[in-house]
């Protein structure tokens, strides 16, 4: 039985920067870890960070992968994905969450 998808995810510029720039394994993990977070609720996949910014989840090979995201309201079901890296720290680092808000001011800007 297929799973309908709760929201589409669309990547801007740096989130598609930052996929190129892994290995073909890494890059796999991450897609299939969103794909799944749009299918079911699991905040080991999906967990909301701030007011307005989300995060993707995924690990492999030891690492633990970020992609940050917020939602797109005008359109109202989809998530925008504004760039990712690779966690070192406990926290997501504040500056990486403020660097996701700015893309998404620019993002609403633009539209």
């Amino acid at each position: 039985m297929a799973l309908d998808k709760r929201f589409d995810v669309y990547f801007l510029g740096e989130a598609r920067d930052f996929l190129q720039s892994l290995s073909k394994g890494e890059k796999e993990e991450i897609l299939a870890d969103i794909k799944a977070a749009t299918q079911t609720i699991n905040s080991t996949l999906f967990k909301k960070l701030s007011n307005e910014i989300w995060e993707f989840r995924s690990k492999y090979g030891g690492r633990q992968f970020r992609m940050l995201a917020f939602w797109d309201k005008k359109q109202k079901a989809m998530v925008i994905a504004t760039h990712g890296f690779i966690k070192k720290t406990q926290k997501v680092p504040q500056r990486e969450i403020e660097r996701a808000e700015q893309i998404m001011r620019k993002y609403y800007m633009n539209i």
